[in-house]
């Protein structure tokens, strides 16, 4: 075989073994749901729209209640991710924001398009700097990439996590997964979850 031949054959191979890479890979879906029933580690759970989901926790999965906190407890270093939505002066205006765990410190690192809302934003970044500003606190975040100014006004929702376990999911309970990966029966496996009452669909 020439070496144009042999050349062509193994770009083909490759292209081809792409291919294949790329419609094997597991499509991840974020979720927004309501648990309907718990059976150990399989839930039930209707999502936002309605869509009934079945969902298996992974094994040994991080279960994190989202819980309250305030304005004051983001200091500079802290590790957040902002829900925000771009402002005319370049600007994220907070619509929430989650603080980390140190333990979770760099989870998601970066900005991007989110589905809270139509052009809504993603942050994950650490504080740099806080200005307080009459519309309540102005963050400058960083990231690897870049860094953002967060508008965070008084109704912004403010977050933070409590761990918790499988044991503590119980029907009734909203709940969110970043990236569930979707199995050949349609059933959604879990990494990690996320629930409570305030501030975890955002």
């Amino acid at each position: 075989m020439s070496p144009f031949k042999i050349t062509v054959v193994s770009a083909l191979t490759l292209l081809f073994g792409a291919s294949i890479a790329v419609a094997q890979a597991p499509q991840m879906v974020r979720v927004r749901a309501t648990i309907e029933s718990v059976d150990g580690s399989m839930l039930t759970a209707k999502s936002r729209d309605g869509a009934e989901m079945k969902i298996k926790l992974a094994d040994n999965a991080p279960v994190n209640e989202v819980v309250k906190a305030s304005l004051s407890d983001i200091k500079p270093n802290s590790y957040v991710a902002v829900t925000g939505m771009p402002q005319p002066d370049g600007s994220q205006k907070a619509v929430a924001v989650v603080i980390f765990p140190e333990a979770l410190r760099g989870l998601g690192e970066g900005h991007r398009p989110w589905d809270y809302e139509p052009n809504s934003t993603m942050t994950n970044a650490t504080v740099d700097n806080e200005v307080a500003s009459v519309n309540g606190q102005t963050l400058t975040v960083k990231y690897k990439d870049g860094e953002q100014k967060i508008v965070v006004s008084p109704t912004a929702m403010i977050t933070t996590f409590a761990k918790k376990s499988a044991a503590d999911l119980k029907p009734g309970q909203k709940i969110f997964i970043a990236a569930a990966k979707k199995l050949s029966d349609g059933t959604l496996e879990a990494p990690n979850v996320q629930f409570g009452d305030y501030g975890v669909w955002r």
